[in-house]
């Protein structure tokens, strides 16, 4: 049996001590690092190894999602951040959150036009410039998307019966996040802005579980209730007054591998949902020419691969229910509801 490094051993005994040292390892196997780093550097030469070498800087995802919260506290001023805003106060903190909002824009922005320009070989001429006329206008945009999301909210309070008040949906419900960086990501995808629609709405994915693509079209008065497992893919398009619950998926239709490619890329590939719409929990809704109808209903776990004439209520044939009692089966021909 190997004896204890005796610094080891009073390391042990008074582990138990406040400011005590922790045992350093010998460095038996640190002569094996370079190697490691060799090979690491060794396979960035591979044809079919991802790096980014040798480009430019690409965003930052750290200061998209600063962005985010800094329009945040432009859309639904006084609801965030850290200090309190009153009416004599709001057009200063209104006017420190639009120039630092340029500002970040402006960067993240002429950042993601120089990457794609060098990815496509083009020489970068006037990058900086449309940078900050993108940003510039994103901004102008926030008075009507303040209106808008101002529907949105309302659509969910009367959506939602246990919403108590509109600042409890503003400050907690997770579609109000997801939608906000939605429409705003939206803007900058109508405007070809490279990478950071997307960036923002995986943000919002990640930290709310619903996937709004930015290329979706999504009308006023959206409500997601619930949210987490929401799918909405890039070429959906949704009317106006539509609510839909958790797990609803508006997406694609699957085609074998030698089918796929770049022409697939400019199809409508998503469903269309017309103008007071509701779609139940785990509803699944998928192909480009598939159109769900004014004012119908779509029942949940519905799987859907065509149309629904308008005024339509869509549900899955009841299920048959089986009940065990005291070691005995019944087979009961109900609904199950």
């Amino acid at each position: 049996m190997d004896k204890l490094d005796p610094a080891c051993a009073a390391e042990k005994v008074f582990a138990s001590e406040p400011n005590h040292v922790e045992c350093e390892l010998p460095p038996l196997f640190r002569q094996e690092l370079p190697q490691i780093v060799s090979d690491l550097v060794e396979s960035c030469q591979d044809k079919d190894a991802f790096h980014h070498l040798n480009l430019v800087g690409l965003p930052s995802r750290g200061v998209v999602i600063e962005i985010i919260e800094r329009l945040k506290k432009v859309l639904f001023p006084g609801y965030f951040g850290e200090h309190e805003v009153d009416s004599f106060s709001l057009a200063y903190q209104m006017g420190i959150e639009i120039n630092t909002l340029f500002e970040l824009l402006s960067k993240q922005i002429t950042l993601s036009i120089r990457h794609e320009c060098r990815r496509q070989q083009m020489v970068c001429t006037s990058c900086s410039e449309r940078g900050q006329k993108e940003a510039l206008t994103l901004l102008y945009k926030l008075k009507g998307l303040k209106k808008i999301l101002t529907e949105d909210v309302r659509a969910a309070y009367q959506g939602d019966p246990a919403a108590k008040s509109f600042d409890e949906i503003i400050f907690s419900y997770p579609s109000i996040l997801a939608i906000l960086t939605y429409r705003v990501a939206h803007e900058l995808h109508d405007k070809e802005v490279p990478l950071i629609p997307r960036m923002m709405t995986e943000y919002a994915h990640s930290v709310t579980g619903i996937d709004i693509n930015p290329g979706a079209v999504i009308g006023r008065h959206f409500f997601i209730d619930h949210g987490t497992g929401v799918v909405i893919g890039e070429t959906s398009v949704i009317g106006d007054h539509v609510r839909i619950y958790q797990g609803v998926t508006l997406g694609a239709l699957s085609l074998p591998m030698e089918e796929k490619g770049e022409l697939l890329r400019k199809m409508k590939r998503h469903p269309t949902i017309e103008d007071h719409v509701t779609i139940y929990a785990g509803a699944t809704i998928l192909g480009g020419e598939t159109v769900i109808g004014t004012g119908s209903v779509i029942g949940g776990n519905v799987w859907l691969t065509r149309s629904v004439p308008p005024g339509t209520t869509v549900m899955i044939e009841a299920p048959k229910l089986k009940y065990k009692e005291e070691g005995k089966e019944k087979n009961r021909e109900s609904n199950g509801y």
